[in-house]
């Protein structure tokens, strides 16, 4: 990666999805921690890619999996059929706020706005306060810029902790997730042709493939893989629209040996079809560390 002291010297112009304050806008800081970021806020992650496509922006952040909902499947597509690759990820741990305006106190609020996943991770909370209507916005962070922008009196959001630092909205309760244990996994993108950030340590690395039909043919693949030390951190099936019962999947693979994993694609290329590398970068183990010691 580059030294910590170019990266101090450096902009980076990265996309986010949501607005300033979302937990994609921690990720982004927290994957540059030392580096002056011009953050892009937008509503969609196709917007993210256009804009990567376009070469518009340094690098982009996208939420890819979740470990209560799952995995983003329409992204792993997005990634696939765009000219980007993935540099680099980050785990962060998902905690939900309950923000208002100062001085207001949970029994005055009449309504608490948030993005349809964060009211699915706090519901159980919101169990104790039947007078509070839960209602779907477009993102986290947003909610929370509207209450500070039309200072709406009687209203919450349910949002970061960056979202009230940025808003100077309260925290009337912290810490609201029904599970503790509530991670994302973030992708940090850029276009294929760039080459200025350089991940020196390579031990990860998200692969893309098809198979011929054939008895047997993941297995042949996995054994492969298996014979050279790989482990396989993620593996995802998707359907290919327009080809019945064919599938493309996702593989994500830890090695120890750069070399070996060079040989282990060699080895499986004759054996599946369509094989793209998604990204080769640096496994997030100092995030996951850090979850496992909360």
């Amino acid at each position: 990666m580059k030294s910590e002291n170019s990266e101090v010297m450096t902009v980076h112009k990265v996309a986010i999805q949501g607005g300033h304050g979302a937990f994609h806008e921690i990720a982004a800081r927290s994957f540059f921690p030392n580096a002056r970021l011009d953050l892009i806020p937008c509503e969609t992650f196709e917007q993210i890619t256009d804009m990567l496509v376009r070469q518009e922006i340094d690098y982009g952040i996208m939420a890819i999996e979740n470990t209560v909902a799952g995995s983003l499947i329409p992204n792993y597509a997005l990634i696939r059929e765009t000219p980007v690759k993935i540099i680099g990820e980050k785990y962060l741990r998902i905690k939900q706020n309950l923000l208002a305006l100062p001085g207001q106190k949970i029994e005055d609020l009449t309504e608490v706005h948030s993005h349809y996943m964060a009211i699915a991770q706090t519901r159980k909370f919101f169990n104790q306060y039947p007078h509070i209507k839960l209602v779907e916005s477009a993102d986290t962070a947003l909610s929370a810029k509207k209450i500070q922008e039309k200072k709406l009196v009687g209203k919450g959001a349910i949002a970061s902790d960056l979202a009230a630092t940025l808003y100077g909205l309260e925290i009337l309760a912290a810490g609201i997730e029904t599970n503790k244990r509530n991670y994302t996994r973030f992708l940090i993108l850029n276009h294929k042709d760039n080459f200025d950030y350089v991940v020196e340590t390579r031990n990860k690395a998200s692969l893309c493939f098809s198979l011929p039909h054939h008895k047997g043919s993941l297995s042949q693949v996995l054994s492969i893989l298996a014979f050279y030390d790989h482990n396989l951190t993620k593996i995802q099936s998707m359907p290919i629209v327009g080809q019945e019962f064919k599938y493309f999947f996702y593989v994500d693979l830890t090695f120890d040996s750069f070399e070996r994993y060079q040989q282990s694609i060699s080895a499986i290329t004759p054996l599946v079809v369509d094989l793209q590398i998604l990204g080769e970068y640096q496994y997030g183990i100092d995030s996951l560390e850090t979850i496992h010691n909360q």
